[in-house]
C-alpha cells in the first residue's frame, strides 16, 4: 500500500473524528440549551431565554416564535426586537410560519423574497432584512401544533440538514417550556382569583359591620343617663356581638393580606362559623340586633345550602313575562331597555322557585353590567332537542381571565377597591358572585345546563378600566349602536325538551 493512500485514509479518519467530535459538542451544547429553556416557567422571561439560546446554538442573527391565538385565527409573533410581545399578528395561513403551522412540516428557505410563502410585512415592521429562514412546527404532547419556531440569517454558510436536526430538538424543548409556562400562568391566575374571592368576602363582611357598629354607638350615646336600662343592656350586647364578628372579619383579612396557607375548605369553615355564631345570637330573647343577625344568617345560608324542590310543568312564555315584569317594576333603574322574545308553547319541568332564582340572577347580572341607555335582550327558543333561555346584554363584557372563574363562586369581575354596594339592578352594582355559584349548583343538581360567551368592551379591555356608565357620556363612541357592538355577554340556560 502506497504512502499516499495511507495518508489519504488517515486524513479521512481525522476528518471523520473531527466531525463526530463536533457533533458530540453540538449535542452537549443542545443538552445545556434544553436545560436552560425548560427551567424557565415565567412567560415574561421565557421568550427572551428561548430566543437568546436558540440564536446561540444555531449561530443565527434572529429568532422568532409564532403562537396560535385562543381563537385559532392568528399567529402572534414574539421576536427579538423592541416590539411588544404579540405586537405582530399574521393570519394562520400566511407567511412561512403560517405554511409550517398548517402543514406541520419544517422548511429551509435560502431566498425568502423570491418565495411566495414569505410575508415581507414583518420585515417592514421590524426593520430587519431576512436573507434565509429555517422554520419548524411546535407540536405538544397532545399532538397539537401550537405555533412555529424559526431562525433567520445563519452567520456562517447556509442552513443544512444538520441544522434542521438540531432545530427540531430545540423545538421539543421550547414546546415543553411553553406548556409548563402556560400551566404556571393558569395557576397564578387561579391564585389571583381566589385572592379576590377572599378579599371581597372580607369587604362584604366589613361594610355592614361598620354601619351596625356606628348605629349602636349613636344609640348608646343617645340613651346614656336615661332610665332605659333594658334597652341599654341590649345595645351593649349588640356592640359585643359586633366586636366578635369584627374579630372574625380581621382574621379573614389577615388570611388575605398575609397569605396564610390554607384552602377553600378553611374559608368555608369560616363562613360556617359565622353562620353558627349568628344563629346563636339570634336565639337570644329581646336581642336588639335580631333583625340584623337574621339577614346575616339568611345571606350565608343562601350560599351554603340548597333548598328542596317541587318540579312542575312551567310554560316559559307566561312565567318569564310575569317574572321579568315584576322585577322591572320593582327596580328604580328605568334607563336600560329590556326587549323580550319568547317562543310560544315552550314547557319545562322545574321548581318555580329555582327557575325564578336562576332567571333573576342572570337578569340582574345583565342589567348591572349594561350602562344607561343600553340594551338587554331576553329570548326563549327551542333549538334541536333543547330549550334555550338567553340573557343577552350589550354591556361591558367579561375579560378572558375572569371568564375562567365566573361560575366558581364569590368571584366578582371588578377590583375590590373599586367595588361599592349599590341597589340591585344599578350599573356596576357589584356583588359577591354568589348568585352565579348558586345557579351553577342548581344546574348540576336539577339536570339543566348553563353556558355563556362574552367579549370585553374593546375600549375598556381590563377589569381595572372603568365604564362611563352612560352611553352618551362615553368618550370612545358616537352612537348607541357603536356601544352595543363593542362588547357584551350572553348567558344561556339550556333545558332538555320534555318527552311528549
Amino acid at each position: 500500500m502506497s504512502r499516499t493512500s495511507t495518508d489519504h485514509r488517515l486524513k479521512l479518519r481525522r476528518e471523520e473524528d473531527l466531525r463526530i467530535r463536533s457533533k458530540i459538542d453540538k449535542y452537549l451544547q443542545l443538552f445545556k440549551v434544553g436545560q436552560t429553556i425548560t427551567s424557565e416557567i415565567n412567560f415574561d422571561v421565557l421568550f427572551k431565554v428561548i430566543i437568546d439560546q436558540t440564536n446561540r446554538i444555531m449561530g443565527t442573527e434572529n429568532c422568532s416564535i409564532f403562537l396560535i391565538d385562543e381563537q385559532n385565527l392568528y399567529l402572534k409573533a414574539f421576536i427579538s426586537t423592541d416590539l411588544k410581545k404579540g405586537d405582530i399578528r399574521i393570519p394562520k395561513g400566511h407567511g412561512v410560519a403560517g405554511w409550517v403551522f398548517h402543514n406541520r412540516s419544517a422548511v429551509i428557505i435560502d431566498d425568502p423574497y423570491s418565495d411566495p410563502r414569505f410575508y415581507p410585512a414583518v420585515d417592514k415592521k421590524t426593520g430587519f432584512k431576512t436573507k434565509c429562514i429555517l422554520c419548524v412546527p411546535l407540536i405538544n404532547r397532545e399532538d397539537n401544533c401550537i405555533g412555529t419556531l424559526q431562525v433567520l440569517n445563519k452567520k456562517r454558510g447556509a442552513f443544512a440538514e444538520d441544522d434542521l436536526e438540531i432545530m427540531i430538538y430545540v423545538s421539543h424543548y421550547v414546546t415543553i417550556a411553553l406548556e409548563n409556562a402556560r400551566i404556571y400562568e393558569e395557576l397564578k391566575a387561579s391564585d389571583r382569583a381566589k385572592q379576590k374571592v377572599i378579599d371581597h368576602l372580607s369587604h362584604e363582611l366589613k361594610t355592614p359591620l361598620v354601619i351596625i357598629s356606628s348605629a349602636f354607638r349613636r344609640l348608646s350615646k343617645h340613651f346614656q343617663g336615661t332610665d332605659a336600662k333594658k334597652l341599654q343592656n341590649a345595645i351593649e350586647r349588640g356592640m359585643r356581638s359586633v366586636s366578635r364578628l369584627s374579630a372574625i372579619q380581621e382574621k379573614v383579612d389577615d388570611i388575605v393580606k398575609r397569605k396564610t396557607s390554607g384552602d377553600r375548605h378553611l374559608y368555608c369553615r369560616i363562613l360556617e362559623n359565622i353562620a353558627d355564631f349568628a344563629d346563636e345570637l339570634r336565639d337570644e330573647e329581646k336581642a336588639a340586633h335580631k333583625e340584623v343577625l337574621n339577614r346575616i344568617s339568611e345571606r350565608i345560608n343562601s350560599v351554603l345550602q340548597i333548598p328542596a324542590i317541587q318540579p312542575v310543568e312551567i310554560e316559559l312564555n307566561t312565567f318569564l313575562t310575569a317574572l321579568i315584569g315584576h322585577l322591572l317594576s320593582d327596580s328604580d333603574r328605568k334607563s336600560v331597555e329590556v326587549k323580550t322574545r319568547f317562543q310560544e308553547r315552550l314547557v319545562v319541568q322545574m321548581d318555580p322557585d329555582v327557575l325564578g332564582k336562576v332567571c333573576t340572577g342572570f337578569l340582574k347580572n345583565a342589567i348591572e353590567n349594561t350602562p344607561d341607555e343600553g340594551l338587554v335582550e331576553i329570548r326563549a327558543v327551542s333549538k334541536g332537542k333543547d330549550i334555550l333561555v338567553e340573557f343577552c346584554d350589550h354591556g361591558v363584557g367579561i375579560t378572558r381571565d375572569s371568564q375562567k372563574y365566573i361560575f366558581g363562586g364569590f368571584f366578582h369581575t371588578q377590583d375590590t377597591d373599586k367595588y361599592s354596594s349599590r341597589k340591585p339592578f344599578e350599573f356596576n352594582a357589584g356583588g359577591s358572585g354568589s348568585d352565579l355559584l348558586r345557579i351553577k349548583v342548581f344546574s348540576e343538581r336539577f339536570g339543566f345546563k348553563v353556558a355563556f360567551e362574552s367579549e370585553r368592551c374593546r375600549f375598556i379591555p381590563q377589569d381595572s378600566d372603568i365604564c362611563a356608565g352612560r352611553i352618551s357620556r362615553c368618550d370612545h363612541i358616537q352612537t348607541e349602536s357603536e356601544c352595543r357592538s363593542s362588547g357584551g355577554s350572553i348567558f344561556r340556560v339550556i333545558f332538555p325538551t320534555m318527552a311528549g
